[in-house]
Order: C-alpha cells, then structure tokens, then sequence
C-alpha cells in the first residue's frame, strides 16, 4: 500500500479509471485525532451546560490553531460565546503571543472568565466589537458575529497589514458570485472581493466553509 500511495501522490485525473477512484478517494481524504486540547474541552462542556446548540466546529478549531501557530503579537475573537473558538486559539499561539475575546453578554462573560482563569494568555471582555478597538491591530481576528461579518469596513480597521481575518459558518459554493438559499451571499461576496484584502473560501468539512482574509 505504501509504494500504491507513493504511486498516487503525483497523478493525471485523466489517467484514472473508475477503479482506481475509491483507493484516490482513500489517499486524499482529511484525517485529524479524535481528541481535543483539555482547555477546548472544558468550553464544549460550559457550552452544552448552556444550553448552546452550536460552538466552533471541531474542523474550524483545528484551522485557527493552526492559523494561530503562524501568529505573533494579538489576536483577537469577536462573539466568545462559551470560548471554544477562543480556546482553540489558544491550543495554537506561541511566545509572547495573546488572545483577547469579547462577549457581548455580561453574565456569560463572566463564567468564561472564570472558565480561563488558568489561562494567562487569554483576556476576556465584555462588550460589543468596539471593546476591542483598544486592543487592536490585530494578527488573527476570528468574527463569529453576524452582524460584524457584514461590515468589511469595521474589520478592516482593526487588522495591521498581513493580518488575518477568519470568518466561518459558511456553506460550501462553487458558483460566481456565491449563493446560498437561493440568493446571492452578499457577505461572502464583498469579503472575497474586496480590495483591501487577499481571500479565499477553504472547506473544513463537507458541508461547511470558512473565509480567510488577510490585510494587504
């Protein structure tokens, strides 16, 4: 099998026979361990305690601890919820690298407090994204905020040059200009185009993309 992937690792798609599509299928497939780091556990617990029927993708967590391991400097997450985006931040950022997260609900930003209360490189606020203007410019922000997903302007002011900008809860399209239920996704579309930014659609999973923009 070793030498049959070594084989398949640079192939002509048009040399493929339906045969030999399931063992292409094998080869490319994403893989990634069952487990979590213990601090994004613990969120996913707060989480279900609160009753929140979604948080941070197991996919998209793995993304921004990986986008956060190129990091240096702030980032910065706009919608904490019950911190599992902020905690995957955290499983990836190195040196003097910082987190700072902010919660638009007091008392739920209380108990994320208390929740990264061993958590030296993570601050959490309370407040809507204007908390934190005072932080920035940021080197990631990951905006998990409807309503700021739709303002490229605000974002764009908060991100120094070569900063990064992931937004997720996108569902995958192959179309121009993208759509979604019928309708064309506005959103999507001014983030993907807009000039101040270089950005790109990635899949993290089969029904589920993210947008990352990064600040010329």
């Amino acid at each position: 099998m070793g030498d049959e992937r070594a084989r398949l690792g640079a192939y002509n798609p048009g040399d493929w026979s339906s045969d030999a599509l399931p063992m292409l299928c094998e080869t490319v497939a994403v893989s990634a361990p069952p487990d979590v780091p213990p601090l994004v556990a613990r969120a996913l617990d707060l989480s279900r305690k609160e009753g929140f029927i979604t948080a941070t993708r197991t996919e998209t967590g793995r993304l921004l601890a990986a986008l956060a391991a190129s990091r240096t400097g702030t980032l910065a997450e706009l919608g904490t919820g019950c911190g599992v985006g902020s905690a995957w931040l955290d499983s990836g950022i190195t040196g003097d690298a910082r987190v700072v997260t902010a919660e638009l609900d007091p008392a739920l930003a209380e108990k994320v407090q208390e929740l990264f209360v061993e958590a030296q490189r993570i601050e959490v606020t309370s407040g809507d994204w204007s908390t934190l203007e005072r932080y920035a410019p940021f080197s990631l922000l990951f905006v998990d905020v409807r309503d700021v997903k739709r303002s490229v302007d605000v974002v764009a002011d908060l991100m120094g040059t070569g900063g990064m900008v992931v937004l997720d809860d996108f569902t995958p399209c192959q179309t121009w200009p993208p759509v979604y239920a019928g309708r064309v996704d506005v959103v999507r579309e001014q983030w993907l185009a807009d000039d101040r930014f270089t950005a790109v659609e990635v899949m993290v999973a089969e029904d589920a993309s993210v947008v990352i923009a990064t600040r010329r």
